[in-house]
């Protein structure tokens, strides 16, 4: 079979890997090995895998997703059999860096909802999500996770919206709330439509610890709509409340962690000269 990596892969992997230049190969591999009839590749795709549409040899459909080592497969693949489908994606099957799973439909997120009802739907969703971590896992913490983001970012000295993001993570880590299996990289953009249920979770970056660090990337979303509003500020803090409430977690910890995690995505967007994305996120952690 013909084989392009999507571009949006490309230019967020770059020359930084191997196993870009390998993919076609490993594409070929993985489909003839599980009898695969491959339909397309999703496009425009995410930035650190690739996932094409198949179907198995019965005929059932089902989407191959593949992804470098740097991009922890093997914890995703922990995450989603803890899951087993409750609020996420079934995996179907897993190989080295490779997950067959339940189809769903890529081009229908809840960011296709109007603001209000996709907000309801995904708290809806990442409440399934939110399991005690079964016993012996690897998933990374929220405090080593956010202390290696922390040692990133630019001076406290020099930024005043860094040195209260890193205060308040501090005050955060200091005094834990209940750990549980987070998805970790929760938003709109990461629950898809589905068959066998409305609305399913997909690309986790499990974590371990509080819900409400799950739920800060959640508080951001739509980010360049509650810029462009004249009353953005407000809508922000309307929001975390609303959400704070709805899943019964603390404002002020959820506040926290959306001011560290906006002021460390606004940073490292800065680093990685996404200069419009940075100005967007940090106007918005300004808000907090």
């Amino acid at each position: 079979m013909a084989f392009e990596p999507p571009q949006r892969l490309v230019r967020a992997l770059g020359d930084r890997t191997e196993w870009l230049g390998h993919l076609p190969e490993t594409v070929r591999e993985a489909v003839d090995r599980r009898k695969l009839d491959v339909e397309r590749v999703v496009a425009p795709g995410g930035r650190s895998s690739v996932v094409l549409l198949v179907r198995q040899a019965d005929g059932t459909p089902a989407a191959l997703k593949l992804a470098p080592p740097a991009a922890a497969p093997a914890l995703e693949h922990a995450a989603l059999t803890a899951w087993n489908g409750w609020g996420s994606v079934r995996l179907l099957d897993d190989g080295d860096g490779e997950l067959l799973l339940e189809r769903l439909h890529p081009e229908v997120s809840l960011r296709s909802l109007p603001e209000a009802k996709a907000l309801l739907e995904a708290a809806g969703t990442v409440r399934r999500l939110w399991i005690e971590p079964p016993a012996g896992h690897a998933f990374e913490t929220v405090a080593a996770r956010t202390a290696r983001q922390a040692a990133a970012m630019p001076s406290p000295d020099e930024e005043p919206l860094v040195a209260a993001a890193l205060a308040a993570r501090e005050e955060l880590v200091a005094a834990p709330g209940e750990v549980r299996l987070l998805h970790g990289n929760f938003r709109q953009g990461k629950v898809l439509s589905g068959d066998r249920v409305p609305w399913l979770a997909v690309g986790p970056e499990p974590v371990a610890g509080e819900p409400a660090y799950d739920l800060a990337r959640l508080v951001r979303d739509r980010v360049e709509d509650l810029v462009a509003s004249s009353s953005g500020a407000s809508a922000t803090r309307r929001r975390l409340t609303k959400l704070a409430d709805a899943l019964e977690v603390d404002r002020d910890r959820l506040r926290g962690w959306t001011l560290f995690r906006a002021v460390e995505s606004g940073t490292r967007a800065l680093r990685e000269r996404r200069h419009a994305e940075a100005e967007l996120t940090l106007e918005f952690a300004s808000w907090l």
